[in-house]
C-alpha cells in the first residue's frame, strides 16, 4: 500500500517580479512545508496555476522540489489534463522523474459521461503503471463530477490508490468508503471538512491551508485518529476562520496574499487570476493575526 502521510500539501507556484517561476523560492518554500507537518508536496496543481503553467516549467518544478524534499516527504505531480493522451505523456515524464505519485483531475470543460471518465483514467493508469495515481474530483471547477460507483471501479486498478474528493458532499465521500476498499485512500479536498471527513473514513487533506498551519493541522488529524475527539475538533474550530477566509475568492489568491503578508517572496498571480481587494487583504490580516500566524 502507498501511504502518502495525512497532511498532503498543494504547494503554490511562486513567481519573480517579472511573472517567471521562481524555482529558488519554491525550493525554500518546499523544505519550509515539509519542516511544518506536510507529508507530501503536490506539485502543479490547482494551487500551483497549472492552467498557466506550461509543462516544461512543470517538470522543472517536479524536480526542484523533489531534490529539495528527497528522503523527507513524497512528491506527488499534477499532470492530469482534459485531454487524456496530453495526460498520459504528462503521468508518463513523471514516472521517468522518479516522483512518488500522480494527481489526475476530472477533466474539464469537455465534460465526459462516467464512462468516458473511466475509460481516461484508466488509459493513464495503464500507460504509467508503476507510478501511483491519486484521482482528484472537484465538480466546482470541472463541472462534471467523478461518482462513488465510477471511483469503486477505478479502485480496481492496482496502481489507482487514492482520491482527493472536492465535492463538498459528506455523502458522496461516505458512499466511495463504502464501496471501496480500506486500503484506498479518501482525502479531503477541502480544509474546513477534513474533520468531518475524517469521521467516514478518510485519512487526512490535500491542503491549502497547510502552507500557514501545517503543523496545527498534522495535530488534529493524529489526534482524531488517536481517538482524543475533543482535541481534534477544537483545533478545528481554531482554524475554521482561517479555512473559509483563504477561500472568499478563487484559489490560490488569498493563500499567496497571506503567504506574502508572512514575507515570502511568492509572487503575483498569472492572469487571468488578479490581485486580491483591500477587502480580502484586510481580512486576512485579521485572521492570520488572530493565529498569531504575522
Amino acid at each position: 500500500m502507498v501511504n502518502f502521510g495525512q497532511i498532503l500539501t498543494a504547494m503554490i507556484t511562486p513567481f519573480n517580479q517579472q511573472g517567471q517561476v521562481d524555482y529558488g523560492v519554491a525550493e525554500q518554500l518546499a523544505v519550509h512545508l515539509v519542516d511544518h507537518g506536510s507529508d507530501t508536496l503536490v506539485v502543479c496543481g490547482t494551487t500551483g496555476e497549472s492552467p498557466t503553467l506550461s509543462w516544461s516549467e512543470e517538470y522543472e518544478l517536479f524536480q526542484v522540489v523533489q531534490k529539495a524534499v528527497a528522503g523527507k516527504a513524497k512528491v506527488m505531480a499534477g499532470t492530469g489534463s482534459n485531454s487524456t493522451q496530453e495526460a498520459i505523456a504528462a503521468t508518463q515524464k513523471a514516472s521517468q522523474l522518479g516522483l512518488d505519485g500522480s494527481l489526475q483531475v476530472v477533466p474539464y470543460y469537455n465534460k465526459p459521461p462516467q464512462e468516458g471518465l473511466y475509460r481516461h483514467f484508466r488509459a493513464i493508469a495503464e500507460a504509467a503503471p508503476d507510478l501511483p495515481m491519486m484521482l482528484y474530483n472537484v465538480p466546482g471547477r470541472t463541472s462534471q463530477s467523478l461518482q462513488p460507483e465510477t471511483v469503486a471501479r477505478l479502485a480496481e486498478i492496482p496502481n489507482i490508490v487514492a482520491i482527493k474528493e472536492a465535492s463538498g458532499s459528506i455523502d458522496q465521500a461516505s458512499q466511495i468508503r463504502c464501496l471501496t476498499p480500506s486500503d484506498f485512500a479518501l482525502y479531503s479536498g477541502d480544509d474546513s471538512l477534513t474533520l468531518p471527513l475524517l469521521a467516514v473514513g478518510a485519512q487526512g487533506v490535500v491542503s491549502v491551508a497547510s502552507h500557514l498551519v501545517g503543523q496545527q493541522l498534522q495535530t488534529m488529524v493524529q489526534a482524531f485518529l488517536a481517538g482524543q475527539v475533543q482535541q481534534a475538533t477544537q483545533i478545528h474550530l481554531q482554524l475554521f476562520p482561517l479555512f473559509k477566509s483563504l477561500f472568499l475568492t478563487t484559489n490560490p489568491i488569498p493563500v499567496k496574499t497571506a503567504l506574502q503578508l508572512q514575507g515570502w517572496s511568492v509572487g503575483s498571480l498569472r492572469s487571468p487570476l488578479c490581485e486580491p481587494s483591500p477587502d480580502l487583504v484586510q481580512n486576512l490580516q485579521v485572521v492570520l493575526q488572530q493565529l498569531s500566524l504575522l
